[in-house]
């Protein structure tokens, strides 16, 4: 019978003649991939920048490691990780600079490569590689512990209930996080529930959200080690926009301006956690 469910919903959307599927872009879990792969959707990841014109690495029917974004392309690039873990790159693909700005082109680049931002881990013997996370967005804590906040952050967002998660606790005591629920999946457990409400951000503020949302997250901390625990979060009152630069075009989390927009949340969060204290 599941079967016959996901055959005619991949017939009803066009996916039963998707041949090749690839994704980039933000950071997505290895989870979503599983579930697309088992309904028959060949998804593959790929990796790229604007400044090497495009992709770099893309996964084929041989190279297809769920979290992995497969090998280089033949000929075209090479690679290298710096000691901090960072991928930079260089060959034809990659761009000459910034256009009238030296300085950004110059620190762009570590003798003729490319610093891509991002902490990668090596597969040597296949020249496949794992993104860990951006470079900037690795939380040390006031312990010293170095923290992938991606990694959680994804396994937070496999929930049904949690369309965005952002992990704080960069120089601070503890991590925490700030989440932005799904206005369709929580809407219709708290219609199921008789909770009424009239907007994502009247949804957003009922307790019983909260603690539907809560077990989400102890579930998820069950997952790390007690230093990456999340020990408080807070919930969004308002969706995240690109209209309003809180994302990339691509749905990237911009964290500098998060942290500036919702520094009232933050503060609630650590405050609170330092007056306890």
């Amino acid at each position: 019978l599941r079967v016959g469910i996901f055959s005619n919903l991949l017939a009803a959307v066009g996916l039963d003649r998707v041949r090749v599927a690839m994704t980039g872009g933000a950071s997505i879990s290895p989870s979503v991939i599983l579930f697309f792969r088992a309904m028959g959707v060949p998804i593959h990841q790929i990796y790229g920048m604007t400044e090497t014109s495009g992709a770099t690495h893309a996964q084929t029917a041989t190279h297809a490691r769920l979290g992995w974004c497969g090998p280089l392309l033949p000929g075209l690039v090479e690679q290298r990780v710096a000691a901090d873990g960072e991928l930079q790159v260089r060959g034809p693909l990659v761009f000459n600079g910034y256009l009238h700005d030296e300085a950004a082109t110059a620190a762009a680049f570590d003798d003729g490569w490319l610093k891509t931002g991002d902490v990668v881990e090596l597969d040597a013997a296949t020249g496949e590689v794992a993104i860990v996370d951006r470079k900037k967005a690795i939380l040390i804590t006031s312990g010293g512990k170095n923290i992938t906040p991606s990694l959680i952050e994804n396994a937070l967002k496999e929930s049904l209930y949690v369309s965005e998660a952002i992990l704080l606790g960069d120089g601070r005591h503890f991590v925490s996080a700030l989440i932005q629920i799904d206005l369709d999946t929580v809407g219709k457990w708290a219609q199921e529930r008789g909770l009424a409400y009239t907007t994502y951000e009247s949804l957003a503020a009922l307790e019983p959200v909260r603690e539907l949302i809560d077990a989400d997250v102890q579930r998820v901390n069950a997952r790390f080690s007690r230093v990456e625990n999340v020990r408080r979060f807070v919930i969004l009152r308002k969706q995240l926009d690109h209209d309003d630069g809180e994302v990339t075009a691509t749905m990237k989390v911009r964290r500098g301006v998060i942290e500036k927009k919702f520094a009232a949340e933050i503060e609630q969060i650590y405050g609170r956690a330092k007056e306890a204290a």
